[in-house]
């Protein structure tokens, strides 16, 4: 059963990486074609000025290429940071914008802990909170410890679900990081839920084979019951 849960950690951790390194493809909208390639082809490169350039001869700072990826979460998730900050230097840039996945580049940058572009985006309107999988999930999922911190101070909701029920706490738990577990439990984490695979924090901890962590984890969904009056885990 361990085994199994690492497979689905590394499954997990793959899973992230090849979104994050997905190749950009011709681009669709707006804007003369060449210059929405020199976008794309800006953004591989990270460079701001030509990126600014195609820009303001036509490219549409909101283009999607076509598999549905925004400019901007294109940008992310080639870790292009400074065109990313381009991008959200642009009044009409929609920061929210997501791909046909459901990804943001907000989540990009939280993910690989880039806490510079995270502050840049929040600051320039991108929202934290989302449906679905949050830039809290992915910061925690990689135990990005100060992002995390950042993101709750910005009111990020603490107990975010996933389409599967799976809290940021979880993320922290299964990819065994105790900072930032410790941190999200510190900040009032409910660690008593369990996701739609009938998982809890400190089972996800004990089955990726750190039992301290579980047992801490256990410990403070006892105490979190009994300061909030439930009986049993949910």
């Amino acid at each position: 059963m361990a085994a199994g849960l690492r497979a689905r950690r590394s499954l997990l951790g793959t899973a992230l990486l090849a979104l994050a390194f997905a190749p950009v493809v011709r681009a669709q909208g707006t804007g003369a074609p060449r210059h929405r390639d020199a976008a794309l082809q800006a953004l591989q490169r990270d460079d701001p000025h030509a990126l600014r350039t195609a820009l303001l001869r036509g490219a549409d700072p909101n283009l999607r290429d076509e598999l549905g990826t925004p400019l901007v979460v294109a940008a992310a998730r080639l870790k292009a940071w400074q065109s990313v900050r381009a991008l959200a230097e642009l009044r009409g840039t929609d920061l929210d914008a997501t791909s046909a996945d459901g990804v943001n580049a907000l989540m990009f940058a939280a993910l690989h802990g880039e806490l510079p572009v995270v502050k840049t985006l929040v600051a320039r309107g991108a929202e934290v909170n989302k449906t679905g999988w949050t830039p809290l999930h992915w910061a925690a999922a990689n135990g990005h410890a100060e992002v995390v911190r950042y993101l709750l101070e910005r009111h990020a909701y603490l107990d975010a679900e996933s389409p599967n029920q799976t809290t940021p706490l979880m993320m922290a738990a299964r990819q065994l990081h105790p900072t930032t577990v410790r941190l999200l439990i510190d900040e009032g984490a409910d660690p008593t839920p369990r996701n739609q695979s009938g998982h809890t924090a400190a089972d996800y901890a004990r089955l990726a084979g750190d039992p301290k962590l579980a047992e801490l984890l256990a410990r403070e969904a006892d105490a979190f019951r009994r300061r909030h009056g439930a009986s049993a885990p949910r």
